[in-house]
């Protein structure tokens, strides 16, 4: 049998096993100790093969680990297709520079981006708009919604099935109220899932997949409110800003940085209003915070 695991606790991995018709078992196994004597661990998004000890108690023992098409650090977690980072538009103001350094460690793994706005039905300036038009023209999809209000939900369910998502962002943005509103018509979990993680849901906060619908997961992470970047160099930051590359190929000098130089394109498509002012200040910041990192 396969399944996916969705949680891990102490040692125990809770495993999805897909059925028909849209329904699935949650199993709770243990790996088999040849995968401590190969140096594997099994990862919260695996797909693993498992056999059944006992299919009235749901208890089995995880018998191989599939391949891997991709492994997050933060949160250790593998088969994550793409990333969602929701934030405000209003009450509270978005925290434009934790979103970019969302966005550069997310490219920083390979993983593609969407950006979830919430709060539309808050927004009587239309800012949201304008918010989207920024990270739309830097070739992010971002979307605008109103999870109590469930406008622009069902648009935003489209780009997650079949996938599975890691979801974040800082408190107070409406992220488990959006979660909740994703599941409303995919949801197919069943009180046995929730009646078999019971024992970590008041304690330490674990990663854990969210099964939305078949092949289709969510990956809900806590709330956060800073972001390092510790490992990276000041002289790969422009990178993860794709907004600059049409324009870096104007700089007078290679490898520009795009902070003090004469003659650099992106600091002229800043001033024309080619590339967001508000999102090069954000550059700004973090290449000077990079540098100061190095220092000390």
């Amino acid at each position: 049998m396969r399944g996916k695991i969705i949680r891990g606790i102490a040692g125990f991995y809770y495993v999805h096993a897909e059925g028909g018709e849209g329904t699935g078992r949650v199993y709770e196994c243990k790996a088999k100790g040849v995968f401590r004597k190969d140096h594997r661990k099994p990862l919260v998004g695996d797909d693993v093969e498992l056999s059944v000890l006992d299919e009235e108690k749901a208890l089995g023992n995880i018998t191989g680990i599939l391949p891997r098409h991709s492994e997050l650090v933060r949160p250790a977690v593998a088969n994550v297709d793409q990333a969602m980072v929701i934030f405000a538009i209003v009450k509270p103001q978005p925290n434009f520079n934790l979103l970019d350094r969302f966005l550069i460690m997310m490219g920083r793994q390979g993983l593609p981006a969407i950006i979830c706005f919430n709060k539309l039905d808050m927004d009587e300036d239309g800012i949201g708009e304008r918010y989207r038009l920024i990270y739309e023209r830097c070739g992010y999809r971002t979307f605008l919604v109103s999870a109590s209000l469930n406008q622009g939900v069902d648009e935003l369910r489209s780009e997650l099935l079949g996938k599975t998502t890691t979801v974040a962002g800082p408190s107070g943005v409406g992220k488990s109220s959006l979660v909740n509103r994703l599941q409303d018509r995919l949801q197919m979990q069943t009180g046995e899932i929730s009646e078999k993680i019971e024992r970590g849901r008041h304690t330490t906060r674990h990663t854990e997949l969210i099964a939305m619908a078949e092949d289709t997961y969510i990956l809900d992470t806590p709330g956060f409110s800073s972001l390092g970047l510790f490992d990276l160099r000041k002289e790969e930051l422009a990178g993860f800003y794709p907004e600059f590359v049409q324009w870096e190929k104007l700089c007078r000098f290679s490898g520009c940085s795009h902070m003090s130089e004469p003659m650099c394109g992106v600091r002229d498509a800043v001033e024309s209003g080619d590339i967001s002012r508000m999102r090069y200040e954000n550059y700004r910041l973090l290449y000077e915070d990079l540098r100061e990192q190095k220092r000390y």
